[in-house]
């Protein structure tokens, strides 16, 4: 029978281990050196002799104290040195939680990622906070969102249902860029009734007029169902892996599809997905097992 000093120091112990674990989860690996999270595929109908390494950055959501100009500064050191053929934004550049000491204005937070290099270029879409922090926006049910304007003026291409055509090593390839799928939020005042995406899947692969091989960023890993097998890659980025994760299972997910697109490479039907577990976080300033992540994937 456990006697009541040991009961006590079970209870104490516990206390301080919850403890430990809640510091580290607010307070540590938020902070961590971000880790690089690295694939290597050739996906179905990929070019032969077509070698392309891509970075990816997703749901940044820049804030005090947070993620601050300068640690988004020190994130395009990161990405830079991976010497990638081409960067890719995935959203969220807006803070997402109130948990912040300050705010950081769109143009700070785009003028440290106009630090971003790469010779193919650097391409972006935004993300469901991009537009849900935008009164203007949410107000006239359109764009330009001041994280666009912001992005834009400093040269950094927004895609929304849109693309590019790329090329290297004599190989073409296709950047498609969705709108946000859950852009516009619902609004008693204004008589909205449940989110309204702004995405156009099939018009902005439309686009892509060509046999080359086509690489889609979408925010929000929702549509995957709905890509078709012309599309070689599609990269997101929205559920940050859940925030918390253990033994690969995350017990929250901003997907309705739960933990099926919520971290990670994805194939169905020969289609492949990449879910970033991104860098920022939303709701609460929390991350155990998820530590902040760059993307480097390798193709070919």
């Amino acid at each position: 029978m456990i006697t009541r000093r040991g009961f006590l120091r079970l209870i104490g112990g516990s206390f301080l281990s919850m403890v430990s674990l809640s510091a580290y989860a607010i307070g540590i690996e938020p902070m961590l050196l971000t880790h690089v999270k690295r694939y290597s595929l050739t996906p179905p109908h990929w070019p032969a002799g077509l070698k392309l390494r891509i970075a990816a950055l997703a749901d940044i959501h820049a804030c005090r104290p947070w993620m601050t100009p300068e640690r988004i500064g020190s994130l395009v050191e990161q990405a830079n040195a991976l010497q990638p053929d081409l960067v890719v934004l995935l959203g969220d550049y807006v803070d997402g939680m109130q948990m912040v000491t300050a705010d950081v204005p769109a143009p700070e937070w785009a003028s440290a990622l106009s630090g971003l290099k790469a010779p193919l270029g650097v391409h972006s879409i935004l993300g469901n906070h991009d537009w849900w922090h935008d009164h203007a926006a949410q107000l006239a049910e359109a764009g330009p969102t001041v994280a666009r304007q912001a992005l834009e003026s400093a040269g950094i291409p927004v895609l929304e249902n849109d693309v590019v055509r790329l090329e290297k090593d004599g190989h073409g390839f296709w950047i498609a860029g969705l709108a946000d799928q859950l852009a516009i939020r619902p609004s008693k005042a204004l008589g909205r009734h449940g989110f309204r995406g702004l995405d156009d899947l099939d018009g902005t692969l439309a686009k892509a007029n060509d046999g080359s091989p086509v690489i889609l960023l979408a925010h929000e890993p929702d549509i995957f169902p709905k890509v078709p097998s012309r599309v070689s890659l599609t990269l997101s980025g929205h559920t940050h892996g859940g925030q918390v994760r253990l033994f690969g299972y995350s017990p929250v997910v901003p997907s309705d599809f739960g933990n099926r697109y919520a971290y990670g490479h994805v194939v169905e039907d020969d289609r492949n997905l990449i879910v970033s577990g991104g860098l920022g976080f939303s709701i609460m300033p929390v991350r155990f097992g998820m530590p902040p992540e760059i993307l480097q994937i390798d193709l070919g």
